[in-house]
């Protein structure tokens, strides 16, 4: 199942429209607050497909009864632009468990980028709920190689949900074939763009978000 939650238009809308902006991207303060922001609004929409139970709540005059999600959540999140977009959902889901992939496009001489993965940091994923968090969903595939090393570190969640503030067609396209023989795995997009550079960059897309969140690289 694919939500584009742009399509509903509320205050989503201008968090997008400002990560978007020529204008307002190069605050990067701001440009990260953005990413949180959306980040905090996907936590809120993914939380009504959790499991809930009814518990009892004391207060100095009582008790209540409230209605609370019973999933283990585990975030995970893709280096280095998904940091604030993790936060986001870490400042709502804040008992969370956490994991960390590091996951980057080594270009040849020719323009041609391999995926390297050097590093994952990650909790028992089996039974639980993971939330893939990465901005930016262009091709798919190191999401798909990151959530393949997580099964083979860590297990096989039981739901999945993939969180991209922005995302190509051709990305949701790759995403939704390679997830298909998996149950229970939703992808959560805040636009979805037509088109992909040569360097498969999104357009008309925002950039490049690690660069506008933290600064250019070498």
């Amino acid at each position: 199942m694919v939500n584009i939650l742009n399509r509903n238009n509320t205050v989503l809308n201008r968090f997008i429209a400002e990560l978007r902006d020529v204008n307002i991207q190069n605050d990067s303060m701001r440009f990260r607050r953005n990413l949180e922001r959306i980040g905090e609004v996907m936590a809120y929409e993914i939380s009504r497909t959790f499991t809930y139970k009814q518990q009892n709540v004391e207060t100095p005059l009582g008790t209540a009864n409230e209605n609370l999600f019973t999933d283990s959540v585990v975030l995970a999140t893709i280096l280095r632009a998904g940091i604030p977009f993790h936060q986001g959902f870490l400042n709502y889901f804040d008992n969370a468990q956490n994991a960390f992939i590091s996951a980057f496009r080594k270009y040849s001489k020719e323009g041609v980028f391999n995926i390297k993965m050097e590093y994952i940091s990650t909790c028992r994923l089996t039974g639980k709920t993971l939330i893939i968090v990465d901005p930016m969903l262009a091709t798919g595939s190191s999401l798909a190689m990151a959530y393949e090393a997580l099964v083979e570190k860590a297990g096989r969640p039981q739901n999945v949900h993939i969180a991209a503030a922005i995302a190509s067609e051709q990305g949701v396209d790759y995403v939704e074939k390679h997830f298909a023989a998996y149950p229970n795995v939703t992808i959560w997009c805040g636009a979805v763009d037509k088109g992909l550079t040569q360097k498969s960059y999104i357009v008309p897309g925002l950039g490049d978000a690690g660069d506008l969140a933290y600064g250019e690289k070498l």
